[in-house]
């Protein structure tokens, strides 16, 4: 084969090199921007946060009334039973706005907040595994919240004379279900914090390795595998070569 006929053969082969990386580019980058589909599930939240913040004022103006118009009627545990409500609104609606915030920062776009005198602490050094354990203890506060209200509910479960002040009905196979899932949201949390901890030092040592990379070594640091030569060697060695008639080294 001539060298004519190889030369077409070769452009043939780099344009489809060139093309395939050029397919390959876009479908990159169609992958990568495929993340902002997620930007409405955020805004849903941002509704569902909402309603929450309905449902708060809601709540809490019905306690007002119920102060304002029967409040001989009411006792302590109705009063805490309320405000253990309200509470757990508020840890739901504090959930909602560390999914928000987080996962947006993690997984749709950098937030730019620098400086910000209301930037949240954890937003500097988010990642999935960090939101993860934050998420998994606000479940465990929410679930602590559903459970003190239990307990304080089933005082007397299992007596003649128990009160029921909510209208629930409470066994106790049912309360001991409620502490063993407790329990499990806790181990899930000490689990998730155990792998967070160990991925730690090594993800801390790789940021080490690149920041070092990145210095710029000192014009007068000597070379590792050049040391430096003292000064007086140099002029010794200047002075032998200049009485034998060699020429000086530069």
């Amino acid at each position: 084969m001539s060298p004519s006929d190889h030369h077409p053969r070769r452009q043939f082969i780099v344009g489809r090199q060139s093309q395939n990386s050029q397919t390959s580019n876009v479908l990159g980058y169609l992958i990568f921007a495929s993340r902002w589909l997620q930007a409405p599930l955020y805004i849903g939240l941002i509704i569902a946060q909402l309603i929450y913040v309905i449902v708060f004022w809601v709540d809490l103006g019905h306690l007002v009334t119920d102060v304002l118009t029967d409040w001989g009627k009411l006792d302590e545990t109705t009063i805490m039973l309320a405000v253990l409500g309200l509470i757990d609104v508020v840890m739901i609606a504090n959930l909602l706005i560390m999914v928000i915030i987080g996962g947006y920062e993690t997984f749709v776009s950098k937030i730019n907040a620098d400086g910000h005198p209301d930037e949240p602490d954890w937003l500097s050094h988010v990642n999935a595994t960090i939101l993860k354990v934050k998420l998994a203890i606000s479940i465990i506060t929410i679930s602590s919240i559903h459970l003190l209200k239990t307990f304080i509910e089933v005082g007397d479960l299992g007596s003649d004379q128990a009160h029921n002040v909510t209208g629930e009905t409470y066994t106790a196979t049912g309360v001991m279900w409620q502490v063993l899932i407790h329990l499990t949201f806790i181990l899930s949390a000490v689990a998730l914090a155990w792998i967070e901890r160990i991925q730690r030092p090594t993800d801390h040592q790789a940021e080490a390795d690149a920041e070092a990379a990145d210095l710029p070594s000192h014009p007068s640091a000597p070379d590792a595998a050049h040391p430096a030569e003292p000064a007086s060697t140099a002029v010794a060695s200047r002075a032998a070569a200049a009485a034998l008639g060699k020429p000086r080294e530069r």
